[in-house]
């Protein structure tokens, strides 16, 4: 049995959605919370399959957790115990999640041992651990993989002493949260170089410094944990979750392709304005108002080749760079533009695959090799063709959805859940906007 859409393409949309919380954010603040034995209140929190995994996971832990609204949870690490890390919950949730290994930090911290089964995800390429392994090692922390159980363990003999460096091997985002709120219990100073600095990453540094931590270098890839003040009283932490700039990318997306005219509500325009230029290279026109995003309805949108002329590249790259969640919305958003864009994947090398069902539905791509696509776009000459495709990841997943929703006639997209592990409710809110698009399992 499995989840699917059924999507029947070619309608204008309309009207206004509000974005989600952060996806991202949330995962890490909610392996935060177990920072502290006060409660913690966290808003805006999407109620997608991956929150729901991890907060099955903290359970595992002893930790309570309860929804105070829709959108609201509350967290109360009031004790934590490392041995749920063997339990049958804990492992199954970890394994069909990727932000679980930011578990490992706060557990460290409150008990001294951790044990991480071999977590899951997305299957977009190799995702080592080793940039988390490493920092935390630099921390004093004793890592073991036992192959034979495909699990990792973790013990504290001594933490650092202060005035410690951690050099990770790449910016990692998880790796950056992950050994951030590891090395608060280590004696300060504690600097950590060529962090991710993602605003997932800032915001986690604006939650750890509720709690007290005195953080320095918050938005660039040099962190220094020079402090800690313990904050007086008893009262919950809170903290209010940025809007998810992955779905607002996937909306302005999603209208171009329909021809669509969508307001994105509460988008926080200012805080991403390298995902907006990408947008506006493709040809796609949208205003700013307030705090929200317009993107009107528009019959042909034509790509802004580069300055001499040659074909425009987009690409990821840690951030303030372009965020590589977002290429696959880029890449099926260029389908229907005017001109030639090149889409080049730098990240992970499984990524692309899902194009092969683009090029199905009609769409002139080439893929180049695992890393890179050239997409000629179609300028609305031809209409893409309804098929029945299956999502193998959150972002292929939410591609092929506005792909369907822009072709001419009906498609399924099995493997749906895969989609409602980074989207809340997308074929509801959705339908709201006047998609025809229905939920079915098989």
């Amino acid at each position: 049995m499995g989840t699917a859409f059924v999507v029947e393409g070619g309608y204008r949309l309309s009207g206004e959605i509000v974005p989600q919380g952060a996806k991202n954010e949330a995962l890490q603040v909610l392996c935060g919370s177990l920072l502290t034995d006060r409660p913690v209140v966290i808003r805006r929190v999407p109620r997608i399959r991956d929150v729901e995994y991890l907060l099955e996971a903290m359970k595992a832990l002893g930790v309570e957790v309860s929804y105070l609204a829709r959108d609201v949870v509350r967290v109360h690490a009031r004790e934590v115990h490392w041995e749920g890390m063997r339990t049958d919950a804990f492992r199954r949730a970890i394994r069909r999640i990727r932000g679980g290994v930011m578990l490992v930090g706060p557990v460290l911290v409150r008990t001294g041992c951790a044990v991480l089964p071999q977590p899951g995800g997305d299957r977009i390429g190799r995702r080592r651990l080793d940039t988390h392994l490493e920092g935390l090692r630099q921390l004093g922390v004793d890592v073991e993989y036992r192959s034979g159980e495909r699990e990792y363990w973790f013990r504290v003999g001594r933490w650092a002493s202060g005035g410690v460096r951690v050099w990770f091997w790449e910016p990692s985002v998880t790796g950056t949260a992950n050994v951030l709120m590891a090395a608060t219990a280590c004696s300060f100073p504690v600097e950590l170089y060529h962090c991710a600095c993602e605003p997932y990453v800032q915001q986690l540094c604006r939650f750890l410094r509720r709690l007290g931590y005195r953080i320095e270098g918050v938005g660039t890839n040099r962190l220094r944990l020079v402090g800690y003040d313990p904050p007086s009283g008893s009262d919950p932490f809170s903290h209010d979750l940025q809007p998810d700039m992955i779905e607002i990318g996937s909306f302005i997306g999603l209208a171009a392709m329909t021809q669509s005219d969508i307001r994105i509500r509460d988008a926080m325009p200012d805080q991403i304005p390298n995902i907006l230029r990408v947008f506006a290279r493709l040809g796609i026109d949208f205003r700013i108002e307030g705090d929200t995003i317009h993107v009107p309805a528009q019959e042909v949108y034509e790509v802004q080749p580069f300055a001499d002329g040659s074909i425009l590249t987009v690409y990821d790259a840690p951030w303030p760079g372009f965020p590589a969640d977002l290429l696959s919305v880029v890449l099926v958003t260029a389908v229907q533009a005017r001109g030639t864009v090149l889409i080049h994947q730098k990240m992970f090398e499984s990524r692309l695959f899902f194009v092969d069902s683009l090029i199905d539905m009609g769409a002139q791509i080439i893929l180049c090799d695992p890393h890179r696509a050239t997409v000629v776009g179609l300028a609305r000459r031809v209409a893409l063709r309804p098929v029945e495709m299956s999502s193998p990841d959150i972002r292929a997943g939410i591609a092929m959805l506005i792909a369907a929703l822009s072709a001419s006639g009906t498609s399924i997209i099995r493997n749906a859940h895969q989609i409602d592990r980074g989207y809340e409710a997308i074929d509801v809110r959705l339908r709201r906007l006047g998609a025809r698009i229905e939920r079915i399992e098989e």
